[in-house]
């Protein structure tokens, strides 16, 4: 195609098939499904839906470029739209950059037309111009044409004759009269400097925007200064509005205040040691790996209840906290990462309660690097955010942990560009969050909580009540940093730090090879999964060794100098109870410690065998005298369900039981003289015995001691939560490469010059229309000449379409053609074709 394009699609015509690939490549909901052809393709880049998505996507710079384009004359030559960006004076910063932006929105097809000819296309100048209800981004109001549109010719000619203009003939020419005037530099600035004081301290107000504002009935005579020389013209009963035109004169040409052409810069650098920052990260890695496995070891015999509406109670959120020992708001970040690692799930019973899944039990059987290497795969793919948990959802209502509505899509894509802003930055080196947020606020200023679903109105603010504005209006602020985006960020370099990806605030070296994926589009699953596991193999020399011995002390204490071996903590952890932790853990030996591991199966030389052979200090006397105490006393009594009973072979000790008070509660009887009946349940009757001091144990229906393991609940196998997709997927080379070939052979069918037929020629668009006879010879005719035929085809389902084939046999009914549209031979019945036409030579 030769000549200037007229319209979006003859631009995307000339494409090539790269170009094309690249631009669904940016805006991946135009292959959904795959356009018939270009015209399609253009039709469907300039729907709202579609322009306001790829809007969002754009950087600042490009951002205001296209918000320049938006108020400039259409269509606009590139040495008009430098002016606005640059100003009369000029930016070389602004002038290196904005061949970039342009090209930006030309691959993203926002922009077409060669560089004489601008032409941003119509929805997106829709979105990004100003309006009466919806001000310019760039504060700047409607043009002295659009705003004079309802005033009369005399009033007009006023307003010629006070700017000192001579008198015209109709209102078309007063109008570009006046624009003229406003265009000058030389005329306005001698108009201006006519001007009272207070008249030009009103324009200064209404510079940056919003540039309307209201006046009375009466103006004061500084206002009808301005008014009079069309400096300021009516917008309705009591507001005035700035012309575009008076506007730029006063911001010396710009469109923008601040033209932002190059993004913030990751500063100030802190500057440290990477070993130091590799031995912190990873010092935290082992720690998260602790509080994930305390967390299951806590709902070893089943989690909280699952409320109504889902997720946790508020009540069970604070008792995992103080479990945990951290803060609710932390308590939610663990609950949330075992969440999606597949660790912990409802397990979807009638009364559900949460629980750990039976892939937990497979992952505390990993490495501790592997085991870390589970987590963080999943938390970077996570579209759930626990830093909502405790906020009110649009309804109002309280967001749960492990409950609905979490999912926030734009979550990985924000978590993995501020790790990459981090991995910009030598090693050991790190920069504050506020130079991260800011500079994600450049790549994405429109991707906030005021971008779901339209382009939010300019920072400036409202239209003023007052006579003129009370206070100079600031310039275009940035977008606040409690948008979505920041708040996605904030939370992702805090969680980051927790589970050991950075350190001191610096991306690790682990940390970098999380990041080891193509950067030209998110990374699939088992893309994500080999770059966590090559981390992993650079953390796990930074890991501590686990030790097989702890030190006994005569305080009923065991110190572990570290983290202990997988089978000796388990059996620790049930023998005593955890008292401190850091790079020692403090364990702590009482009565009920003891007694839960007897009820686990353990005898009381088991557990003396088991202290001799792990502790490297002698087991302390009041340890072996507690154990023994313990044991002597443990299952005389025996607890079963009848309601409740208990039977003892010492008949005295049931006495001793009747007569105590505090067993008023248990409602227990005698039944013989080793047996009482109570009319509580097991678990009831054995908290009761042994918040009285006894040591009971609970015996089954054929009068078998219970062992109480740690791991009786688990709920049924569980999948993963599934992230939420921020829009639809990155297409693939192969998806890209299949829907260019379609939309050219639907091009083909469509542009392709036909041979006149011997029926009437079909109106424009419609399909070709043949007798059945005559759709059947030339068919014949084809297979015998190998030429292609343009036909006319309805489906089963009644749609129609046109294709382009090459007939290779015909019989029985059917054609049998090589289908150019859809590249690939296929089978067509003849009574559901049409019409038939040749084409013309050369066109496939």
């Amino acid at each position: 195609m030769t000549g200037t394009p007229r319209t979006l699609a003859e631009e995307l015509r000339t494409r090539t098939d790269r170009g094309l690939a690249g631009l669904l490549r940016a805006r991946p909901d135009l292959l959904n499904p795959v356009p018939g052809d270009v015209t399609q393709l253009a039709t469907r880049a300039g729907t709202r839906a579609s322009v306001i998505r790829a809007v969002e996507r754009l950087d600042r710079f490009v951002l205001q470029t296209a918000e320049a384009l938006a108020v400039a004359p259409d269509p606009c030559p590139y040495d008009t739209l430098a002016a606005l960006m640059a100003g009369d004076a000029g930016d070389p910063a602004v002038a290196a950059e904005l061949p970039r932006a342009v090209a930006e929105l030309r691959a993203q097809a926002l922009v077409w037309g060669p560089d004489d000819r601008l032409r941003l296309v119509r929805t997106a100048r829709e979105l990004l111009g100003p309006s009466a209800a919806h001000p310019s981004p760039t504060g700047l109001g409607p043009t002295v044409t659009e705003a004079a549109a309802g005033m009369s010719p005399g009033r007009l000619q006023e307003i010629l004759a006070a700017a000192g203009l001579p008198a015209t003939h109709d209102p078309v020419t007063a109008v570009a009269a006046l624009t003229g005037l406003f265009t000058d530099r030389e005329r306005m600035a001698a108009l201006l400097d006519t001007a009272p004081a207070e008249s030009v301290a009103v324009l200064d107000k209404l510079l940056w925007g919003p540039p309307y504002g209201g006046v009375t009935d009466r103006p004061a005579p500084h206002l009808r200064w301005l008014l009079d020389r069309g400096l300021l013209i009516p917008a309705g009963a009591r507001n005035v509005v700035l012309p575009r035109e008076a506007a730029l004169h006063l911001r010396a040409g710009r469109a923008h205040h601040t033209p932002e052409p190059v993004p913030p810069a990751l500063a100030p650098v802190t500057e440290r040691d990477p070993q130091l920052v590799d031995n912190a990260a990873a010092s935290q890695a082992f720690t998260a790996l602790a509080t994930v496995e305390e967390l299951l070891k806590e709902w070893d015999l089943g989690g909280p209840a699952v409320l109504r509406a889902g997720g946790m109670s508020v009540r069970d959120l604070k008792r995992t906290a103080t479990a945990l020992d951290t803060t609710e708001q932390l308590a939610a970040f663990w609950l949330e990462l075992s969440y999606g690692a597949g660790l912990i799930a409802s397990d979807g019973e009638a009364d559900e309660r949460f629980g750990a899944t039976p892939a937990a039990e497979e992952w505390l059987q990993l490495p501790d690097h592997e085991r870390w290497a589970v987590l963080v795969a999943g938390w970077l793919a996570a579209t759930r955010t626990p830093g909502v948990v405790g906020t009110a959802d649009a309804k109002g209502r309280a967001l749960a942990a492990l409950g609905p509505h979490l999912d926030r899509s734009p979550a990985p894509e924000v978590r993995r560009r501020a790790l990459a802003l981090l991995a910009s930055l030598p090693p050991g080196a790190s920069v504050p969050a506020t130079a991260v947020l800011a500079r994600l606020r450049w790549e994405r200023p429109l991707r906030g909580d005021a971008a779901a679903g339209q382009i939010p109105a300019p920072a400036a603010g409202r239209t003023p009540a007052a006579p003129v504005p009370a206070a100079p209006a600031a310039p275009a602020a940035p977008v606040p940093a409690d948008d979505l985006r920041s708040r996605l960020a904030q939370g992702s370099l805090a969680e980051a730090e927790l589970l050991g990806v950075t350190g001191r605030g610096a991306l690790s070296a682990h940390g970098r090879a999380l990041l080891d994926t193509a950067a030209d589009a998110p990374p699939s699953p088992a893309d994500s999964g080999a770059a966590a596991h090559r981390a992993a193999a650079l953390l796990a020399p930074l890991l501590p060794e686990p030790v097989d011995h702890v030190l006994l002390q005569a305080d009923l204490t065991a110190v572990a100098p570290g983290p202990l071996e997988r089978p000796l903590a388990e059996a620790l952890g049930v023998l005593a109870d955890i008292e401190s932790k850091g790079g020692a853990t403090v364990y702590r030996f009482t009565p009920a410690s003891v007694r839960r591991a007897l009820d686990a199966g353990r005898s009381a030389a088991e557990l003396q065998e088991f202290l001799t052979a792990h502790s490297r200090t002698p087991v302390p006397q009041p340890l072996a005298y507690l154990v023994d105490d313990v044991a002597r006393k443990h299952g005389r009594l025996r607890i079963g369900a009848a309601a409740a009973y208990v039977r003892c072979d010492d008949d005295a000790l049931l006495s001793e039981i009747l007569a105590d008070r505090r067993a008023t509660a248990l409602r227990l009887r005698r039944l013989a003289p080793t047996v009482l009946a109570a009319q509580t349940s097991p678990d009831q009757l054995l908290d009761g015995l042994r918040a009285m001091g006894y040591a009971p144990a609970a015996e089954s229906a054929a009068g078998d001691v219970l062992i109480a393991r740690a791991d009786t609940h688990r709920t049924p196998p569980r999948t993963a939560p599934v992230p939420v997709p921020d829009g639809p997927p990155s297409p693939d080379a192969t998806l890209l490469t299949a829907a260019v070939r379609a939309i050219r052979a639907g091009d083909l069918a469509a542009t392709a010059e036909r041979k006149p037929v011997h029926t009437p020629a079909p109106a424009p668009g419609a399909l070709p229309r043949t007798t059945s006879a005559e759709t059947l010879a030339t068919m014949q005719a084809a297979v015998l000449t190998h030429s292609a035929l343009w036909i006319g085809y309805v489906n089963a389902d009644g749609a129609a379409s046109q294709r382009v084939i090459a007939p290779v046999r015909v019989e029985g009914g059917f054609v049998t053609a090589y289908d150019h549209t859809s590249d690939e031979v296929r089978t067509y019945p003849l009574h559901r074709i049409t019409g038939v036409a040749e084409l013309a030579d050369d066109s496939v």
